[in-house]
């Protein structure tokens, strides 16, 4: 097993959720550089102290670049509660008007808008890779039924990610269980913990080369 299967097995084990707070590369123009994590530089809201954090509630640093102080634009934007989406097919990040009339998670009509965000109501301890593009359709709470349906796109291989999945169906308890994982495809589908209906497929992208396309469909009940 590589390292790579440890660290996100026991991410899995130790009940971590992963989200997509990390920065999405596909399409990006990268340019390395040196910078700063500078931990003296403090960040206040309308005078109340105000802690930038990630999709998982990690705390985050500003960064000090050729004198030059950069915050991690979506923690802001939710700071100053203005609505903020990632456009993956345009690379663009869309602030303020316009970025709230993406539909809304759960409601139909146009396509989902990809961005970094995990579905609210999908259990917190479901691994979703760092670098995932999600699209989210369905989102919902409906008389006290959580459900979440949606796809995201990762760098990971479908022999990684096959593999966290596997062990956390395994840790979970899935029931009437179905499972193919290989290196071309995964599937799986059963009842987590012989209770909800959870159903996780993944295959490699056509659309981005390099990229798996998984598409995740759960319930409570």
């Amino acid at each position: 097993m590589n390292l790579n299967k440890k660290w996100l097995i026991a991410a899995v084990v130790t009940g971590m959720a992963v989200t997509g707070s990390a920065g999405v590369y596909a399409g990006a123009k990268l340019q390395q550089i040196k910078a700063y994590l500078n931990h003296s530089i403090g960040v206040v809201v309308d005078g109340t102290p105000y802690w930038l954090k990630d999709g998982n509630g990690k705390t985050l640093t500003p960064i000090t670049y050729e004198g030059l102080t950069y915050l991690p634009i979506r923690s802001v934007a939710d700071a100053l509660d203005v609505p903020i989406t990632y456009d993956s097919v345009n690379y663009k990040v869309r602030i303020g008007s316009g970025a709230d009339t993406a539909q809304t998670p759960g409601t139909s009509g146009s396509t989902p808008v990809e961005s970094t965000l995990r579905p609210v109501n999908l259990p917190k301890d479901f691994p979703i890779p760092g670098d995932a593009i999600i699209a989210t359709t369905v989102d919902t709470d409906a008389d006290g039924v959580k459900k979440a349906a949606f796809s995201y796109s990762t760098q990971e291989s479908l022999d990684t990610m096959g593999f966290v999945y596997s062990e956390y169906v395994r840790i979970k308890r899935l029931e009437n269980a179905s499972q193919t994982v290989t290196s071309t495809t995964v599937k799986i589908t059963g009842l987590l913990g012989g209770t909800s209906p959870v159903s996780i497929t993944g295959k490699p992208s056509t659309a981005r080369p390099g990229f798996t396309i998984f598409t995740i469909t759960w319930s409570e009940s």
